[in-house]
């Protein structure tokens, strides 16, 4: 049975390589420690189809060195051990570490990262890891200090044209066919940069007009032949990261209309609606805050009733809060006094808490006078008294502006009547805090 168009059209020297000029052409870092013959450990990272397995395997078949290949999905840290052990056999007798593929590498947990360091130190392999996510999001800071990372990028046309052509003219297959290719742009909007899927497709092509004397694709074929659309979407992949970006930033900027595109495009291409959920509970605290505290709560909800019906009526329940806190004011106040008084928590230390705002449940704490001199505020009319409750180095330091929305500007009037601090802080004073 013959190997599938992309096994049998996959380089095997880094000129056959199609596309990543940025990583193997002239004057790269890659293709210079390929000229010189040392090799560092490095991560491949970009979305599926691109070349992350072949350029690994090209390098070693460049570089004449032992490959060994795992899989993070499928391998444990005793498969790992093994693969490091004979490694380092190997190493002793070429002089020159093998190298390790590990694809999707981001999926190896903490302690199998970990198991990893000792052997890349010691010079027993040389780490190759793949990865369609951000390698700072899922790669352990000491395992990622020690590797050179590359980011690949989808194909663009002319490199999607390069490996039709080459497919049609050079496979040991297709060439001994008669191929048309009338239209192109069918194959392009389905492999989406994609190599494997592209290949793919001329193959799925290619096999059902097998017995016809001249095979013709065009945009209607492609269209056809196709069962539906091929998804760029990746739930485990950056662009995971990329759609709930713009989902996000859809409803930061009250588009209740972006949201939803963006919110339908990751529930069609599979994502956990309660992933979707827990971001809406984040963004109403952080971008509605104040301006809407109903949102919060309209958020937490949602993510209640997601977690208890579950799919495809849970995306009715996302759909209404989504458009509630889209259409809803913003206010980010909470978010930016937090991030405030934690900054400058940092900047002044361990301050002591003063004795007035200690607690003292012994006699030992009040003959030291814990709590001494504390103003009880319900015992003052409108349960209010002026008291300061900071720090005596941090005496008027304000971390919390009220938003410019209705509901925030009640606020500040309130806090203006019981606040000296707050009423007389100019216009200038407040900007310059808004912007903390």
């Amino acid at each position: 049975m013959a190997k599938p168009l992309p096994e049998r059209m996959r380089p095997t020297t880094i000129e056959q390589f199609v596309g990543q000029e940025q990583i193997v052409g002239e004057g790269s870092i890659l293709k210079k420690m390929l000229e010189s013959g040392h090799i560092t450990s490095f991560i491949l990272w970009g979305p599926p189809g691109v070349g992350k397995t072949t350029l690994a395997r090209v390098v070693a078949l460049h570089l004449k060195r032992p490959f060994h290949q795992i899989s993070a999905v499928h391998s444990g840290v005793k498969e790992l051990r093994e693969i490091i052990e004979k490694s380092g056999r190997e190493s002793l007798f070429s002089k020159v570490p093998p190298l390790l593929f590990i694809d999707e590498i981001h999926r190896f947990n903490k302690a199998q990262q970990d198991s990893l360091l000792g052997a890349v130190e010691e010079g027993k392999i040389v780490l190759v890891g793949a990865t369609t996510e951000n390698p700072s999001f899922e790669v352990i800071t000491p395992l990622l200090s020690r590797c050179h990372i590359f980011v690949l990028k989808p194909l663009d046309s002319k490199e999607l044209d390069i490996l039709i052509d080459r497919a049609i003219k050079e496979d040991i297959l297709l060439s001994s066919k008669k191929i048309e290719i009338e239209e192109r742009e069918a194959l392009y909007l389905h492999s989406s940069g994609d190599a494997r899927k592209l290949l793919n497709i001329i193959d799925i092509i290619t096999s059902v007009e097998w017995d016809k004397e001249k095979i013709v694709i065009n945009n209607n074929i492609v269209t056809n032949l196709l069962n539906e659309h091929i998804n760029i979407y990746d739930k485990g992949g950056e662009y995971h990261y990329d759609m709930i970006s713009a989902f996000i930033k859809s409803v930061r900027g009250s588009d209740p209309n972006g949201a939803l595109y963006w919110m339908g495009r990751m529930l069609n291409g599979g994502e956990d609606p309660l992933f979707i959920a827990r971001r809406l509970i984040i963004l109403a605290a952080e971008d509605i805050g104040l301006a809407n505290p109903n949102g919060l709560l309209l958020a937490n909800s949602a993510f209640d009733a997601v977690n208890k019906i579950g799919m495809p009526e849970a995306r009715i329940v996302l759909s209404q809060a989504a458009i509630y806190l889209a259409t809803s004011p913003k206010s980010n106040s909470a978010y930016i006094a937090i991030d405030a008084a934690i900054e400058e928590s940092r900047k002044s230390g361990n301050l002591p808490v003063p004795l007035h705002l200690r607690n003292a449940p012994t006699k030992l704490m009040k003959e030291l006078k814990y709590g001494e001199g504390y103003k009880y505020a319900h015992s003052y009319p409108g349960n209010f008294v002026e008291e300061s409750f900071l720090p005596p180095q941090l005496e008027g330091a304000i971390f919390y502006t009220p938003g410019n929305n209705r509901r925030e500007r009640e606020i500040q009037e309130r806090l203006e009547r019981e606040w000296k601090v707050y009423a007389n802080l100019s216009e200038d004073k407040k900007d310059l805090n808004s912007k903390l």
